[in-house]
C-alpha cells in the first residue's frame, strides 16, 4: 500500500465522521434548533430532580446550613406512621380512580365514535371540564358534595338512599376526591381514545360482521388489540397522575378527616413546606418516583406479554 493511500484513508474517515455528526442528516444538526428547549428542560426539570435527590441525604430547613445525614431520611420512613398512612391512602386512591378514569372514557369513546344521535353535543359536553383548573373543579365538587344542600345528597334522598358526609367521613373522603378526579379527566382520556379509534380499519369490522361477530366480540377481538398503544399511553398517564394527586386533596379535604385522605403528594407538601423538613420531603418524593416507575414498568411488561 502506497504512502498516499495510507494518508487518504484517515482523511476519508474523518470526513465521514464529520458528515455523520454535522452533515445535513448528521445527529448534531438538530441541536441548535432544540437547544432552547433542552436548556429549559435541564434547568427546570432535570436540575430540580437531581438537586432533590441530593437534598434527600441532608437535614435542611431552608434557613440553617445543610447537615449531611446519609440514608437517615430514608430509614425514618420505615417508622413514620404518617408516611405509611399516606402510602396506603395513595394506593387506595389509585385503585379507585385509575380504573374508572380508564374504562369509563374508553366506553364513552366507543359509543360516541359510533353513529349515534347528538354525538357532537356529547363530545363537547364531556370535554368541557378540561377547560377548568383543578381549583375550580375541586370547589365545584365541594358544593356538589355538601351534606346539607349538595346535589349528590339531594338525589340520594330522592332515591331513598342514605345521605353521606362525603368529605368529613372515612373512606368516603377519598372516594369523593376520586369521583371528582374521574369527572375532570374523563374528557381528556376520551379524546385520546377517540383518536386511537380512528386508526381501526373499518374493513376488519365488516369482515367480522360477515362472520357473525357480535358487539362484544368486535370490541374484544378487534377494537382493543388495535388501540393497544393508545390504551397503554392512557393507562400509564392516568396511573402516574393518580399517584401524584395533590390539588384536589388540598382544596377538597386538606388531608382530613384525621389524615384519612392524606396522600403522598400532600404528605410531601406538609413535610417540606409546613414542617420545613426538606430532606425528609425529598426522600418521600423519591420513594414516590420509584413507586410510579415500578408500576409503569409492570404495566408495560404486562401489555407486551399480551402482545
Amino acid at each position: 500500500m502506497s504512502t498516499a493511500s495510507q494518508v487518504a484513508q484517515p482523511v476519508r474517515y474523518r470526513r465521514k465522521t464529520l458528515t455523520w455528526l454535522t452533515g445535513e442528516q448528521g445527529i448534531l444538526r438538530p441541536i441548535p434548533f432544540v437547544a432552547p428547549w433542552l436548556i429549559l428542560f435541564g434547568y427546570f426539570l432535570l436540575y430540580p430532580i437531581g438537586y432533590g435527590f441530593y437534598i434527600s441525604f441532608y437535614k435542611w430547613n431552608l434557613l440553617t446550613p445543610k447537615q449531611y445525614v446519609g440514608l437517615m431520611n430514608y430509614r425514618r420512613l420505615l417508622d413514620d406512621t404518617l408516611f405509611q398512612k399516606s402510602l396506603h391512602n395513595t394506593l387506595f386512591f389509585v385503585a379507585v380512580c385509575a380504573p374508572l378514569a380508564i374504562i369509563l372514557p374508553l366506553l364513552l369513546a366507543v359509543l360516541i365514535d359510533s353513529p349515534v344521535l347528538g354525538r357532537t353535543f356529547f363530545r363537547s359536553a364531556f370535554t368541557t371540564p378540561l377547560m377548568m383548573s383543578v381549583t375550580t373543579v375541586s370547589l365545584l365538587w365541594v358544593w356538589f358534595l355538601n351534606p346539607v344542600f349538595g346535589l349528590v345528597n339531594h338525589y340520594l334522598d330522592l332515591l331513598g338512599l342514605p345521605q353521606q358526609h362525603w368529605l368529613n367521613q372515612s373512606p368516603w373522603s377519598l372516594v369523593a376526591v376520586a369521583l371528582a378526579t374521574v369527572w375532570w379527566t374523563t374528557g381528556f382520556n376520551m379524546v385520546i381514545f377517540l383518536a386511537g379509534l380512528q386508526e381501526v380499519p373499518e374493513d376488519l369490522y365488516d369482515a367480522a360482521k360477515v362472520d357473525g361477530a357480535g358487539v362484544w366480540s368486535l370490541f374484544w377481538n378487534i377494537t382493543l388489540p388495535t388501540i393497544r398503544a393508545t390504551l397503554l399511553f392512557v393507562s400509564a398517564t392516568t396511573i402516574i397522575a393518580s399517584f401524584r394527586v395533590f390539588g384536589q386533596i388540598y382544596v377538597m379535604t386538606g388531608g382530613g378527616p384525621a389524615d384519612a385522605s392524606r396522600t403522598i403528594g400532600y404528605h410531601i407538601y406538609i413535610t417540606g413546606f409546613q414542617n420545613f423538613r426538606m430532606g425528609s420531603a425529598s426522600a418521600v418524593a423519591w420513594v414516590l418516583f420509584l413507586l410510579v416507575a415500578v408500576f409503569t414498568l409492570i404495566q408495560f411488561w404486562l401489555l407486551r406479554e399480551q402482545d
